[in-house]
C-alpha cells in the first residue's frame, strides 16, 4: 500500500520557493512569504474483491499560501500531475487574518492499489 503522505510529500518537495511542510510542523517565525500545506480531504474504496478492498481514491488538498495575492503562484500542477494525480476543483480561500497570507486551494486525486 502507498502511503499518500509520502506520495504527496515526495512530489511536492522540489517547489521552490514553497515550503511543504505538512508532514512537520513548522518551526520558523514568521511564515515564509509563500507556503504550501497539504491535507487529505477523503479517502472511499472504490473496488474490491472476495471480500477485500482492492482500490482505494485519494483527493488531496494542496493550499498554496502566499502574503502579495495569487499572482505568480508556485508550480504545483506539474509535479502532483507527474506523480499521478489527476487535477479536480479549485477556489480560493479566505485570507488569513492572523499571517495575512491569501490562499488558492487545489484538489488532486488519485487511484492506487490496496
Amino acid at each position: 500500500m502507498t502511503d499518500i503522505f509520502v506520495l504527496t510529500n515526495n512530489a511536492l518537495a522540489a517547489i521552490s520557493p514553497a515550503v511543504p511542510f505538512a508532514m512537520d510542523d513548522y518551526s520558523g517565525t514568521p511564515l515564509p512569504d509563500t507556503y504550501i500545506v497539504y491535507t487529505l480531504i477523503v479517502s472511499p474504496p472504490e473496488q474490491h474483491a472476495d471480500n477485500q478492498e482492492t482500490e482505494r481514491s485519494y483527493t488531496v488538498q494542496v493550499n498554496i499560501m502566499k502574503t502579495i495575492g495569487l499572482t505568480s503562484l508556485p508550480d504545483v500542477d506539474t509535479p502532483m500531475l507527474a506523480a499521478g494525480f489527476k487535477k479536480g476543483p479549485i477556489r480560493e480561500l479566505e485570507r488569513d487574518q492572523g499571517s495575512a497570507h491569501f490562499g488558492l486551494a487545489k484538489d488532486y486525486v488519485i487511484l492506487l492499489p490496496s
